[in-house]
């Protein structure tokens, strides 16, 4: 197949990664934004390489007229999770959004390979919008902790080298170190708790810190200088104390004095007056 065709039969799957990789992000975002607790911790996405696709249309003896039918994960994301936890509730969120048909599912998360891969994969179809038309292919979704991806990462690097036949002695250590992932999730699971609180409060603080610079931007055309200033040296006497209780009753003393421009007829959120 010439390097052109094969990059007509690709456009579309690059184009699918390009828009899921940003569907999943804009999801944080929604989710961070609200001061929420998100299951997705990062989100990547890639197409498969054509050397990568020959190899494996010769390992599964698949004909070149069914590639697309056969290779689910010619378009591939992978979302990381932080906990074990988070799997099921990310895989709900695929099974709810209306623009994702799913395929099938593959759970190695609770049922291990034999090599000790551990992940979950969700094959979908997704309809892309080409300049001949809508076009729907198929792309897998893995889904993972941030330990089983780095299992993963190593055990994808030493397949590669010795061209899916490690050596025994490495293959016992990959099976160990599986193990030690599963104990490392398990760990954090039992303090799962704690982690996402302080995660929580991290989060809390900073879009409130984000909100109370916004107001003071927006105060300092149209306030007295001088009590501009002194907002901004006890906003960072504040934010120095590390004092969450004190940055959210500072945010509503502020808010009180912002909502005093309003009463006056300013819009002080445009500077115009009203």
């Amino acid at each position: 197949m010439d390097i052109h065709i094969w990059r007509d039969l690709l456009d579309p799957y690059d184009l699918a990664v390009r828009e899921l990789t940003t569907k999943f992000e804009h999801l944080r975002y929604e989710y961070r934004s609200r001061g929420l607790y998100c299951p997705i911790e990062q989100v990547t996405g890639r197409v498969k390489t054509i050397s990568s696709i020959l190899d494996k249309m010769q390992k599964k003896q698949i004909d070149l007229s069914d590639l697309e039918e056969r290779m689910e994960d010619i378009a591939g994301v992978r979302i990381i999770c932080q906990f074990v936890e988070d799997i099921p509730k990310v895989v709900h969120m695929i099974r709810e959004r209306g623009d994702m048909e799913i395929l099938l599912e593959k759970d190695y998360v609770n049922h291990m390979k034999e090599s000790g891969y551990r992940s979950y994969h969700v094959i979908i179809r997704y309809e892309v919008q080409m300049m001949s038309g809508p076009k729907k292919i198929q792309a897998e979704i893995q889904i993972r902790t941030l330990g089983m991806n780095f299992w993963c990462t190593i055990e994808h690097s030493l397949q590669y080298k010795y061209k899916h036949n490690i050596p025994e002695h490495i293959r016992e250590k990959l099976l160990k170190s599986a193990d030690a992932i599963v104990l490392l999730d398990n760990e954090m699971s039992a303090v799962r708790e704690e982690i996402m609180d302080a995660q929580n409060s991290m989060q809390h603080q900073a879009n409130l810190t984000a909100e109370i610079l916004n107001t003071i931007q927006n105060l300092y055309s149209l306030a007295n200088k001088r009590e501009i200033s002194k907002i901004q040296e006890e906003f960072y006497e504040v934010y120095q104390s590390n004092d969450l209780e004190k940055l959210e009753r500072f945010h509503r003393q502020l808010d009180i004095i912002a909502e005093g421009y309003r009463a006056q007829g300013i819009d002080f959120t445009s500077g115009d007056v009203t």
